[in-house]
């Protein structure tokens, strides 16, 4: 049974939280005290004002990790949203890899998760490029706040059934069979994407150059209207003229950046 949260408790939690990493809980009060009443328990306290008082006195900031970790769905598959990579795979990198000089294409994964986002775009990147892979500089950056998530991604181990969604022979041409039906990436995958930790609420000036794609999906779901105005006009700053953001088939732009075109749904462009 779900734990109550006293209304001074939501609103300081919430303003915390909005502040620090642009999510926005103020009607997900049910969803707070659903994910986070075993948390509470489980860290010794009967109620969530203890609780709050401890993670934010953590100077480690691990307790305030697994607090967003809970509150953040981390939901995601390979080959989600397919018809994204159909597109990378057919319009954006076919484009780019006629117009890019200096072999170094510039991909984001904002928002990754648990890496299966991340890694799908290596493998469609390896397909698309195959024997002129090797003049290429195409690793792909994937950022999340969580810390959690990110070591799982770096892990690399998945489930049979996580990986059937994959195209036929991809499975085994990019993971290896490490028994107990589980699949290990591979490390020539592996050393085509870096995992780091990223708040999209910070600064892009530490990006030295512009990306030329950007996944940012199922993300914004999370945010305001005025952080994702904000996040919008980060996104087209820091890309390529040209450039394309990819965003959850659910989630739009209209209205948050007149500089982004829409050429196709959830599908965006620098221009």
């Amino acid at each position: 049974m779900a734990m109550n949260i006293e209304d001074r408790d939501f609103h300081r939690l919430r303003v915390y939280v909005q502040e620090n990493y642009g999510i926005n809980l103020e009607k997900k009060r049910i969803l707070v005290e659903g994910r986070l009443s075993n948390t509470v328990i489980q860290a010794g306290f009967d109620n969530f004002g203890d609780y709050l008082d401890d993670v934010f006195m953590d100077k480690s900031g691990e307790k305030i990790d697994t607090l967003i970790t809970k509150l953040t769905t981390n939901y995601t598959y390979f080959m989600r949203e397919e018809i994204h990579y159909n597109f990378l795979m057919k319009n954006a990198l076919a484009e780019w890899s006629k117009k890019i000089r200096d072999y170094d294409l510039r991909i984001w994964s904002a928002g990754c998760s648990s890496g299966e986002e991340a890694y799908t775009i290596a493998m469609v990147i390896n397909e698309f490029f195959w024997s002129s892979k090797m003049a290429w500089d195409t690793t792909v950056l994937a950022t999340d706040i969580s810390p959690k998530v990110l070591a799982a991604a770096k892990e690399g181990v998945y489930t049979h059934d996580q990986l059937n969604r994959l195209p036929k022979g991809w499975k085994e041409k990019y993971f290896a069979d490490i028994g107990s039906g589980l699949w290990k990436v591979k490390p020539a995958l592996a050393r085509e994407v870096i995992f780091t930790r990223f708040n999209l609420m910070d600064s892009f000036k530490k990006f030295r150059r512009k990306f030329h794609i950007i996944f940012c999906r199922n993300v914004m779901i999370y945010f305001n209207e005025k952080t994702k105005i904000e996040l919008a006009g980060k996104f087209h700053d820091i890309l390529e003229q040209g450039g394309y953001l990819f965003v959850g088939l659910s989630e739009t732009l209209s209205g948050l950046n007149s500089d982004l075109v829409q050429i196709s749904p959830s599908i965006y462009r620098k221009v």
